[in-house]
């Protein structure tokens, strides 16, 4: 158990030292939302050695979106048609694997638009 837990401890410890570059990069805004209220990393590839290339910086709402868990109204996310063109690869790929779950007519439009 101990060697799980230092485990973590010691990707936590990495994830922070990305904390600086990471909020410098995304101008510390929500990289999908631009919002700035209860911002923190949010790690997309979890078994792999965190790096900037595979973290953002969400806010709480746009977390949840990442995680699967949408709003009951779907139009409350239409600011992912305008991540999907953020110059940060994991930031846009993310945004459309967000578009092709919220299923809606206008997440498929842009998808459309982007050849997705």
């Amino acid at each position: 158990m101990t060697r799980g837990y230092d485990k973590h401890q010691q990707r936590t410890q990495t994830i922070q030292l990305l904390g600086k570059d990471l909020a410098r990069r995304a101008q510390r805004r929500c990289e999908w939302c631009e919002g700035r209220e209860t911002l923190h990393t949010y790690d997309t590839a979890p078994k792999e050695e965190p790096v900037l290339d595979t973290v953002m910086l969400l806010c709480s709402r746009c977390r949840d979106v990442a995680d699967k868990k949408l709003p009951n109204d779907l139009r409350t996310l239409r600011f992912l048609e305008g991540a999907v063109w953020n110059e940060q690869v994991i930031v846009s790929s993310k945004a459309k694997a967000a578009l092709r779950i919220v299923d809606t007519d206008w997440a498929r439009d842009t998808l459309e638009m982007l050849g997705e």
